[in-house]
């Protein structure tokens, strides 16, 4: 559910905007997730439930490390979970729009700065700490943040894909390529084979398939490849936007709706009511 805020906290949101945005995702996943129960595709059943977790993650963070969320950046989180788990996932928005794996992972490279950079300056900030970074270090420490957790992110679908046999590594289609397995000799010189037509898979018992694919089938090498260049371009974007945020002082309306802050520990409330 929606938190109240503490006070000194400003309202980046209505309020009721987000009791409309956590209701009407939240019925969505009940709904799908019932839908695709009765169709007994369980698979998807786990990957509502999944979402349902992690819509819950925001109000989890914000009670263990006792920090204030921006409505903005939680709305975004939520929509995110729900575009990558329904939309991409159930609805099959991966396959039916070529871009949206690149959308969404540009916008993780950014979110995931964006935490990053706020975990500095909290750390900044708390008096229990020595750590002081100038503005270049954060934005340095966010970029290599949000680049740490796409890495990871990619290490699970590979793991998913060779332990459970998923895709969520997309395969990509190539009418050439360049390997040193094919050198007649044996040794390392890349052999370019070029206007491939078509992969003829063929079994162990003798039998032949041709995909029809109209060229060769990568399994994930592009797909990992894209997803942490536009997450790249994601983390250089907010780690940017954070270093002439810190470097002006925290002056500016973008960055502070992306940045949580500290909740003031109920005695200064006290003290300031």
């Amino acid at each position: 559910m929606p938190k109240k805020r503490p006070k000194g906290f400003r309202h980046v949101t209505n309020p009721k905007v987000m009791h409309a945005v956590y209701f009407l995702l939240r019925a969505s996943v009940i709904l799908i997730m019932v839908a695709q129960f009765f169709n007994r595709n369980y698979e998807n059943v786990f990957l509502c439930l999944l979402t349902l977790v992690l819509f819950l993650l925001p109000s989890l963070i914000e009670r263990k490390l006792r920090v204030d969320l921006p409505d903005t950046l939680e709305i975004i989180i939520l929509l995110f979970a729900y575009s990558a788990e329904i939309l991409g996932e159930i609805q099959a928005f991966y396959i039916i729009f070529p871009y949206w794996d690149v959308i969404l992972h540009t916008l993780n490279g950014f979110l995931c700065a964006a935490i990053g950079f706020s975990l500095v300056d909290l750390l900044n900030r708390n008096e229990r700490f020595s750590l002081h970074l100038s503005p270049f270090f954060m934005a340095v420490t966010a970029f290599c943040f949000s680049m740490t957790i796409g890495v990871i992110w990619e290490f699970f679908e590979f793991f998913m894909d060779q332990v459970f046999l998923f895709d969520m590594q997309k395969d990509t289609i190539l009418d050439a390529i360049s390997t040193v397995m094919l050198d007649p000799n044996g040794g390392t010189l890349a052999v370019p084979v070029k206007d491939i037509a078509d992969v003829i898979l063929v079994h162990s018992d003798g039998t032949q398939t041709a995909l029809g694919l109209g060229g060769y089938l990568d399994i994930g090498l592009h797909d990992t490849i894209a997803d942490l260049f536009v997450n790249f371009v994601g983390a250089v974007v907010f780690s940017t936007v954070g270093y002439f945020y810190v470097k002006g002082k925290g002056k500016g309306w973008f960055a502070p709706r992306f940045i949580p802050k500290v909740v003031p520990p109920a005695s200064q409330e006290n003290e300031s009511e």
